[in-house]
Formats: structure tokens, C-alpha cells, sequence
């Protein structure tokens, strides 16, 4: 699914997962970087984020920006300021079971970024099958 609009643009995926499964893997800062294919370190104080949430990440370039969870309610989304700038958004949408769409929000004018988006996804897709 791709769905590109103003103010934000979003790419999604059917996941063989319940939502709070994904919500947990999502939300566990310590697992970023097995998805994030923009993200090669994380330091943050809580293993789980949170509204409030802070920390910052690491490039694959080697910068380390700061971050902080913006919106977040739990176990449907939550989204972040990476530098102070509005980054991505994560919303879960349930479908049965063992079944949801996870979706990533990202500024229209981002919109390029929705492509290391859709590398996460199927990262994601590809853990959660195995594990």
C-alpha cells in the first residue's frame, strides 16, 4: 500500500502478526536497528519508548541525532522528532489475530524517505516470521 497526500505521505504492509506483537517488537528501542535500515545504534534510557520518550540514534554515517516520542498512543501508534524535525509515523491497524497493517507516516515533502520505509517493512515482515 502506498498513499501519497498532503501533509503526510505513508507506505504499509499486511504482517502474518497480531498487532500488540508488532507494537512490542516497534516499540523496543534495542531492535531498531535489526529494521531500521537508517538507524545503526540507539542509546535511549527506556527499552520501551513512551510518550516523552528521548535519545538519539546513530547514522550509518556515523552522526548521532537526537530524538524524542512525540505521539504516542499505546498499542496504535506513535511517531517522533529526529533533530527537532518531524520524522516518521508508525500506526498499527489490527486485521484479525494474527494479522495487521503496520504503516509508516512520513512529511509529503519526505516523500522519498518512503522507499527506507518500505526496506523496513519487509525487514520487519521477515523477523517477525521467524521468530
Amino acid at each position: 500500500m502506498l498513499k501519497i497526500s498532503y501533509p503526510n505521505s505513508e507506505v504499509g504492509k499486511v504482517l502474518s502478526a497480531s498487532s500488540s506483537a508488532v507494537w512490542n517488537f516497534i516499540t523496543d528501542a534495542t531492535r531498531w536497528t535489526q529494521w531500521g535500515p537508517s538507524v545503526v545504534d540507539v542509546d535511549c534510557k527506556e527499552r520501551f519508548i513512551r510518550q516523552g520518550s528521548r535519545g538519539r540514534v546513530k547514522l550509518p554515517f556515523g552522526i548521532w541525532l537526537p530524538f524524542v516520542i512525540t505521539d504516542y498512543k499505546d498499542q496504535s501508534y506513535w511517531s517522533w522528532r529526529v533533530l527537532g524535525i518531524q520524522a516518521t509515523g508508525h500506526r498499527i491497524e489490527p486485521l484479525g489475530q494474527d494479522r495487521c497493517m503496520l504503516i509508516f507516516e512520513v512529511p509529503t515533502i519526505a516523500s522519498i524517505y518512503l522507499l527506507i520505509c518500505w526496506i523496513a517493512l519487509k525487514k520487519i515482515a521477515r523477523i517477525l516470521n521467524h521468530e
